[in-house]
């Protein structure tokens, strides 16, 4: 099953409200700006002078309501509010440090504020703070430090941060691991539609991690995140389908998701899919198709199809038979450490086919196969030890590979 875990990029947006507070000037300025006449809105909140006057004025020359537009008037009347501990003026204020909107660009500058906020309880800016905390942005990385901000957000229910704080607890960064309470806010966040926390609670039922294994509660929220296009759920789900694995098994069901995620360029899907067509399993089988979808995922590094493609070309099935194909695949395969890739090309190359005749070069291929536990490796490594041939003799040698090639012979059979 495919991990996909993402965490949430900084939240750099304006409080959209303007602040409300009964005073004479004030209310003129909001009664005034709610009936369109901005021009006075603005002159009642210079006059007024409180914090929340300054944060109105501040949000008119960002948004050019009663004033023409102006990023650097906007930043200076946030600061004023900001000084006078506003703050939403200074979650603002950090937001424009963070993008370079009307003021010199300064993450350190964009973490000061925001943390000033965010010890006033200003969810947003806990949660940004906690994210700059965790990438080391604008301040010394401190993972502890990320997963305190990130809990005082995510329980004022800022959903980002419930995500972000199960991610940290999943991983064990920032204190001890508990995937226990990993799932449980993974789920809050889930349960309020937040995808990447669907997925990410869908894998942790399939493990069994922190909560009771339950694959039909796994294909539920992936589910929820396939439809929402998440690729890697389109193909756990395509999985769990096709092995009816605590699910009603359904190869069209299985299918369908799988295409979805094949259609996005995922590789292993489009290798599954060739699995289904070369062995005939829920669709007509299909060997000129199989080697379609397994070239699809090869040409994207995908071991096994690479493995599989080239079979085919050993083979002649699904594509012409070209050994100097087959040697190519193996070799791409072989080279990421498939054991089976290795163990094929070790045998092109003792023969001589697809390749120049090396036995020195197949018996390097053989040996890393056999060390991976392949019994066939094992054998052909073991012969070549015993007589000499592409390494130098060595009857110990080759007894020890007779010996493992054996027991795994063996255990196959008992």
């Amino acid at each position: 099953m495919k991990r996909h875990i993402s965490v949430s990029l900084l939240v750099v947006f304006l409080c959209a409200g303007f602040a409300t507070l009964a005073r004479a000037d004030f209310d003129l300025g909001m009664k005034a700006y709610e009936e369109g006449d901005y021009a006075s809105a603005f002159r009642e909140f210079k006059a007024d002078g409180s914090a929340e006057a300054q944060f109105n004025l501040a949000l008119m020359y960002s948004i050019g309501k009663g004033v023409k537009k102006n990023p650097v008037e906007s930043a200076r009347w946030y600061r004023k509010s900001a000084d006078q501990g506003y703050p939403g003026a200074q979650f603002n204020l950090g937001v424009i440090y963070a993008n370079g909107d009307g003021i010199e660009y300064d993450r350190k500058e964009a973490a000061k504020w925001f943390h000033r906020a965010a010890e006033q309880g200003y969810a947003i800016a806990q949660f940004n703070l906690a994210w700059m905390y965790e990438k080391g942005d604008g301040i010394n990385q401190d993972a502890v430090e990320a997963v305190k901000w990130y809990q005082r957000a995510a329980e004022q229910g800022v959903i980002p941060a419930q995500f972000n704080l199960a991610i940290l607890k999943e991983k064990g960064e920032g204190g001890d691991k508990d995937i226990k309470e990993a799932a449980a806010w993974y789920r809050r966040a889930a349960e309020k539609g937040y995808i990447p926390a669907c997925f990410n609670l869908g894998l942790l039922y399939d493990k069994g991690e922190g909560i009771k294994e339950d694959r039909k509660e796994a294909a539920r929220w992936y589910r929820k995140a396939a439809e929402r296009g998440v690729v890697n759920a389109q193909v756990n789900l395509g999985i769990l389908y096709g092995k009816g694995d605590w699910v009603k098994q359904d190869k069209k069901e299985a299918l369908k998701w799988l295409r979805r995620a094949a259609d996005k360029k995922n590789a292993m899907a489009q290798f599954m899919i060739g699995q289904m067509y070369d062995k005939g399993d829920g669709v007509k089988q299909d060997h000129r198709d199989a080697a379609a979808w397994f070239r699809k995922a090869a040409e994207q590094g995908n071991a096994p199809a690479q493995l599989n493609l080239g079979s085919m070309y050993d083979r002649g099935v699904g594509v012409s038979r070209d050994k100097k194909e087959a040697a190519r695949w193996y070799r791409k395969a072989a080279e990421q450490g498939n054991a089976d890739a290795q163990d094929n090309l070790g045998f092109l190359y003792y023969e001589g086919k697809g390749v120049a005749q090396d036995k020195v070069e197949a018996a390097k291929w053989f040996l890393k196969a056999a060390e991976q536990g392949i019994s066939e490796a094992q054998l052909n490594i073991g012969l070549m030890y015993d007589n000499g041939d592409g390494v130098q003799q060595d009857k110990m040698e080759a007894a020890k590979w007779y010996r493992k090639a054996a027991e795994q012979v063996h255990r196959r059979t008992h």
